[in-house]
């Protein structure tokens, strides 16, 4: 993909309000500005608590907030006063999409809330990543990821990849699904908008939609009424399917299909094996999963990786070998398909980052600006508000603004 590329992104035109903050609500922003959206990130005084974040080159622009707040504009003002609230106000009516992370009285005092907003906007797309749905008791509570994984039956499913106790998943998976979730529910909303001139209040409730993902396969027996077996996915939760050691290390082979175990076994020199498990027969094949991995880990250490490998692409069966994160830029895949840019940040120096994955043949996905200071764009954002010089000045002398009057504009094209 050319990172600067002359063609705009499917959502050029479309304004973003950004109230996020942390992680959840920053990724969709940051997807929305992949996609070409004008994404104003609106940070109080202290700024984002992920800029703080190890590591960092420069206090406050950590680096997983140098991940999820590309393509942003940012403007830092004390919202919780009444100019600064009557100064973001200004920005509404010219906005396509609100999308804020808060609890929602949090808002509302903020005067923020869907009533609030659609006051100035009534076309306007209002996302609310919340923690738990509005209608519930726990509506209140307040959750960030570990508290989801612990919630939906994630930590506990974890039981079975250590010694029985539960752990958490060491990536933030509640809040990266929830913040694709929320990207999903923004762009029907937009549809919707196209359609009929419709604005709408939409609210993606991170509790309840780590719940829907979980059981897509794991809801199991408790699909029938009266439950006819227990929940979960039997051949995730029956064990045997982990990664297989060889004679230099581990690899990930998935024989899937009866064709492919067959294969397998073949490949192996153990054709009988196919013949024993009854493979042919696909419901004799999952009842027996857990033997048949039990022998792939038996004979898997008699050979190396790479000459798994090379069986495992002969016979078409899925297979790779275990990638470490600091090997990922090195996996000739991702260097054939270039998803590791680096480019000279105006104020880093020489970073890496990871290319928009999606591909729109029309309307690419692209970098455009840096993650910025905070408060790099304050000046302009307000101007394009309709705030006079005197009017942002007096913000600023009175500490309700904050203003970085670096360049907020870098050239990609490396």
């Amino acid at each position: 993909m050319n990172v600067c590329s002359e063609k705009p992104g499917p959502l050029a035109g479309i304004r973003v309000l950004d109230l996020t903050a942390v992680v959840l609500g920053p990724l969709t922003t940051q997807i929305l500005g992949d996609y070409g959206a004008d994404v104003i990130k609106v940070e109080s005084l202290d700024g984002d608590l992920m800029r703080q974040t190890r590591p960092f080159r420069l206090p406050g622009m950590g680096a997983t907030f140098l991940s999820i707040n590309r393509n942003k504009r940012s403007v830092a003002i004390d919202m919780k006063t009444p100019e600064g609230a009557a100064a973001i106000s200004r920005l509404i009516p010219k906005a396509d999409v609100l999308v804020h992370n808060m609890r929602v009285p949090a808002i509302e005092k903020l005067g923020f809330g869907y009533a609030q907003v659609s006051k100035l906007n009534p076309s306007i797309v209002y996302c609310a990543g919340t923690g738990f749905g509005q209608q519930g008791p726990h509506r209140e509570r307040p959750a960030f990821d570990d508290i989801i994984q612990a919630a939906c039956g994630l930590v506990d499913l974890n039981k079975l990849l250590g010694a029985g106790n539960p752990d958490y998943t060491p990536t933030l998976i509640a809040d990266k699904t929830v913040g694709v979730a929320m990207v999903n529910a923004i762009l029907a909303a937009l549809l919707h908008r196209v359609r009929t001139g419709q604005g709408q209040y939409i609210e993606v409730p991170m509790f309840e939609t780590m719940v829907s993902f979980m059981l897509a396969e794991h809801l199991g027996g408790l699909s029938f009424e009266p439950p006819k077996e227990k929940f979960g996915y039997p051949r995730l939760l029956e064990g045997g399917r982990k990664p297989s050691p060889t004679a230099d290390g581990f690899i990930a082979i998935l024989p899937y299909t009866p064709t492919q175990w067959v294969s397998f076994f073949r490949g192996c020199g153990r054709p009988d094996l196919a013949e024993r498990f009854k493979v042919a027969d696909r419901v004799q094949l999952n009842l027996n999963l857990s033997k048949m991995y039990a022998e792939m880990f038996a004979i898997t250490p008699t050979r190396t990786t790479q000459e798994w490998m090379q069986l495992c692409d002969a016979e078409d069966i899925p297979a790779t070998p275990i990638y470490s994160i600091d090997r990922l830029p090195e996996h000739p895949h991702l260097e054939a398909v270039g998803l590791f840019k680096s480019a000279d940040h105006p104020h880093l120096g020489r970073i890496r980052y990871v290319e928009p994955p999606v591909q729109f043949s029309e309307t690419p996905a692209s970098l455009r600006r840096h993650a910025p200071l905070l408060g790099e764009h304050t000046m302009e954002v307000l101007h394009e508000a309709g705030l006079g010089d005197d009017e942002i000045t007096n913000l600023i002398r009175s500490n309700i603004a904050r203003v970085n009057y670096s360049n907020g504009n870098i050239d990609y094209s490396v």
